[in-house]
């Protein structure tokens, strides 16, 4: 007995220092692959009760637009989700207007060949190169990833124990912190560190090597609002959260209709039990009150 005691102590000392790696690892300032932890960022959307910010969505569009989609696509996002309830909020005006912006691949038409045509808004965001041969010909070889699932396919490990609570505080950001932190993480590689030609220093991409030159500097997007003063700084570190905010939304453009439908399904559990409680109580109560005609 003893002994079989001393194992199961063992082994839980075993389990317990495993968990503990990863929070060692992120205490270190690095992880498995080689990139720093991406630091934590406080987002208008984390949370069961959290929702997006409309004005930042808008801004990180605008930065996508102009900085991101001359490389990277959105090809599982139409142009009418822009209008989508929880979404940026454009008008069915705005989004008919952006998408007729747009020239989009259509036909065949009568005589059997394809043609461009003015975009819809329900249109796909057309992608910025015909294939991915051309893209990656035109980018040193790499394709550049569509983004449209981006802050949903990157993450991190954040160990133990905050594993634990993010269960229950439904901590999903590990995607929106690492984005952030890739786009401001470009920097001088230190004295010593082999950099292969066309490869950029960064301090959170996994191996600090990254194909992607810095695509953000400051002043570089116009935030400025009708009364021609901005409406957000003008800096890299804004730029990178209201993109990434962007890129949150554009993965799971239904989070707010999700969070709604669980918080309403939580209350009805809620009461459910209570019913089943009192319903249980009232149906075996003759049993408790006479024992004997049990």
């Amino acid at each position: 007995m003893w002994n079989k005691t001393l194992a199961a102590a063992g082994l839980l000392t075993a389990v317990a220092a495993a968990l503990a790696l990863p929070a060692r690892a992120a205490e270190s300032g690095g992880d498995s692959h080689g990139g720093a932890v991406p630091p934590p960022i406080s987002w208008s959307f984390a949370g069961p009760f959290g929702t997006f910010d409309q004005q930042q969505l808008q801004r990180g569009f605008k930065v996508y637009r102009e900085v991101c989609a001359s490389c990277h696509g959105l090809k599982f996002l139409a142009f009418r989700n822009l209008a989508d309830p929880g979404g940026p909020g454009f008008s069915e005006g705005q989004v008919k207007a952006l998408a007729a912006e747009y020239k989009v691949k259509d036909g065949p038409n009568d005589q059997g060949e394809m043609f461009e045509r003015p975009g819809r808004a329900a249109d796909r965001f057309p992608e910025p190169f015909p294939n991915e041969q051309a893209a990656a010909v035109a980018n040193g070889g790499k394709a550049p990833p569509d983004l449209s699932l981006m802050a949903k396919a990157r993450t991190y490990e954040r160990g133990f124990p905050w594993f634990i609570f993010d269960a229950f505080t439904q901590f999903a950001e590990t995607g929106p912190n690492y984005i952030h932190a890739v786009l401001t993480g470009y920097e001088a590689a230190p004295a010593g560190f082999q950099m292969p030609d066309g490869g950029n220093y960064n301090r959170y991409f996994p191996g600090h090597v990254i194909a992607m030159p810095k695509p953000l500097n400051d002043g570089q997007v116009d935030y400025k609002g009708p009364d021609g003063k901005p409406q957000a700084p003008e800096t890299i570190d804004q730029y990178s959260k209201d993109v990434s905010a962007f890129l949150m939304w554009a993965a799971e453009p239904k989070m707010m209709a999700r969070k709604e439908i669980g918080f309403k399904a939580f209350i009805f559990l809620i009461v459910l039990a209570g019913l089943v409680y009192f319903v249980k109580k009232k149906v075996w109560a003759p049993l408790h009150d006479h024992p004997e005609t049990a």
